[in-house]
């Protein structure tokens, strides 16, 4: 007879040997929760899906041809899931060995719930929070909940959305959603979830007590001509496809304002075009974007007011300009992987 699984847990990874080599034997080390490993190799060439049949025999290991994305590969694992709850998980993340039984038992404490996300720290500074959830404002900027904090502010509770490194997601809402948007590539797909789930009537609860240890930004370097392109598109998209219509329109003067006066710096910091790629990128897949907003639209089951509650005021730019320097300083001591994330 089978083990009935009561979790699968999904590790995406390219390229990422150095980073499963501590991922996977603390999955293997998950105590009080019977569950799966679905390893999703999207193309590596170092030798990782080897390493994976010799060492860990017992995980469900599937190849992809080529690098499809953090958002379709996981899409893959979603696929082959057997649980009823699916979690996803970085392969630069090492959780706790309790890290799965706390977040089944707060899903099976709120079932009206959709999503949980888990205290994420940094690996070398493990008093330093990399990640809360995920929080957006009215002007479409995003951004990991209470990055660079101390750890201890971060209360149990509601929030806005969870940070897919390390998170816990009813099998149904990810049918009923789809899973992420694969044109997003990577960065900002859980945002785009969360929006998605939130229509669709699913909550989000962050869980404290689910830790996980975070190699920030080891896989997809911070302020890459690659992260920034992708960050820059992917807002563009998440907006148009979930900004309800009047309250976007109210606000678009200002982010149009902040957007284009954020550009220059942007570009002249990192001497790259990447941001302004980016942003011409979203406006070649806006007729897109459009059809996916009217699907989305038509299927929506909550309003905005049940939704703004969750959404934040405007982050102005003395606000942003204090978190990225707050963000820089937590992560700067580490000896790899440079300034953490905003996701805007």
């Amino acid at each position: 007879m089978s083990l009935v699984v009561e979790v699968s847990v999904v590790v995406v990874t390219w390229n990422g040997l150095q980073h499963l080599r501590q991922c996977l034997p603390a999955l293997r080390r998950q105590q009080g929760v019977a569950h799966e490993t679905i390893v999703v190799d999207n193309g590596s060439s170092d030798g990782s899906a080897d390493w994976i049949r010799r060492e860990h025999p017992e995980v469900v290991l599937t190849r992809l041809a080529e690098n499809q994305g953090f958002a379709a590969a996981n899409n893959v694992g979603f696929g082959l899931a057997r649980a009823e709850l699916v979690a996803t998980l970085n392969n630069d993340a090492a959780p706790d060995p309790d890290w799965l039984a706390v977040l089944v038992r707060e899903a099976r404490r709120t079932p009206r719930a959709g999503a949980f996300g888990s205290r994420i720290v940094l690996a070398h500074a493990p008093e330093v929070i990399d990640s809360a959830g995920v929080s957006t404002d009215v002007l479409g900027v995003a951004w990991d909940r209470h990055n660079a904090a101390s750890v201890g502010v971060d209360a149990a509770g509601e929030v806005f959305g969870v940070c897919a490194g390390a998170a816990l997601y009813r099998k149904a809402l990810l049918d009923q959603t789809g899973g992420f948007d694969p044109r997003f590539f990577a960065y900002l797909e859980d945002v785009d979830l969360a929006w998605r789930a939130r229509w669709l009537g699913w909550s989000a609860r962050y869980v404290p007590e689910a830790r996980v240890l975070h190699a920030h930004s080891a896989t997809g370097v911070e302020d890459s001509a690659f992260k920034t392109f992708h960050l820059g598109r992917n807002k563009v998209w998440t907006i148009v496809k979930n900004y309800p219509t009047w309250p976007l329109m109210a606000w678009l003067p200002l982010m149009a304002a902040y957007d284009l006066g954020s550009l220059p710096i942007t570009m002249a910091r990192q001497r790259s075009l990447a941001a302004l790629r980016g942003r011409l990128a979203a406006l070649r897949g806006l007729r897109a974007a459009l059809r996916e907003r009217r699907r989305l639209a038509a299927a929506r089951r909550v309003r905005w007011r049940d939704v703004r509650p969750f959404v934040d005021g405007p982050s102005w730019p003395w606000t942003l300009w204090r978190r990225q320097r707050r963000l820089r300083r937590a992560v700067g001591t580490a000896a790899a992987g440079g300034a953490p994330t905003i996701r805007c």
